[in-house]
């Protein structure tokens, strides 16, 4: 059976680690060559090198920087000829009630999860037109831009905002023949999420009917459908993998 992503060329953004370290060692395991940008270049270039020679690159790159993300996707049509796929994922928390929440916290993780994805979106699909050929854009929501979670209101604000942007760019790009979905994860087993008081994650996990924390290789499975041929014809779709959590 023919890869996937067979000979495709693919960005991944917050790629050096977790979920988006996941994804592109899927893209790749599928044909894909994949370009790894993440604000911690050494990270990215040792992520790459660990997922194989000639098959990965890494690229300092911060997602809230325009110039930054026009560099990076640059950089794929450089080293690998094209652009196919682009998965915005680069993401921060910065927890906190309304009340004790600064502006400055509440404008990191805008800029880093919504304007990240818009700036990632703006210039692939350049990419990706210029290129003449089709692409797939996958933007990571959470399921917190769902329901909503208490602490969160600059994340769920964010991810809620990753959903409506994902829906209107693909009705814009649907005509160059660009599709772009979104991804909702529930609760993920990462460093992260396990560092959380253990009262807090047994909470967490009582939510979920499966009765179990995802895995980031689920995660990335999900990304591997959309951004293949098995996905088609779904454009503005978001896929929440959550394990039944707050159906």
């Amino acid at each position: 059976m023919t890869p996937l992503l067979q000979d495709k060329v693919a960005v991944v953004t917050g790629g050096a680690q977790g979920i988006g370290e996941a994804i592109a060692r899927t893209f790749i395991d599928h044909g894909a060559r994949v370009v790894i940008g993440d604000r911690d270049g050494a990270a990215a270039a040792a992520t790459a090198a660990a997922l194989g020679e000639g098959r990965a690159i890494g690229v300092a790159c911060d997602v809230t920087d325009g110039e930054q993300v026009s560099s990076l996707i640059a950089r794929a049509v450089e080293a690998f000829g094209a652009l196919d796929v682009m998965v915005n994922n680069a993401g921060i928390t910065r927890d906190a009630t309304m009340r004790k929440m600064s502006e400055e916290q509440f404008d990191q993780v805008i800029d880093v999860h919504l304007r990240g994805s818009w700036l990632g979106t703006k210039h692939a699909a350049e990419a990706m037109r210029d290129g003449g050929r089709p692409g797939a854009i996958i933007n990571m929501s959470s399921i917190s831009g769902k329901v909503g979670f208490f602490g969160q209101t600059n994340y769920s604000a964010a991810k809620a905002g990753v959903v409506g942007l994902s829906k209107a760019a693909a009705k814009e790009l649907a005509r160059h023949g660009i599709r772009v979905n979104a991804i909702q994860p529930g609760l993920i087993a990462t460093d992260m999420t396990r560092a959380m008081p253990e009262d807090i994650w047994e909470t967490k996990l009582a939510e979920i009917p499966m009765g179990r924390a995802g895995s980031v290789d689920e995660i990335a499975s999900v990304a591997l459908f959309l951004a293949s041929n098995l996905s088609s014809y779904m454009t503005g779709t978001v896929q929440e993998v959550t394990g039944g959590r707050l159906m």
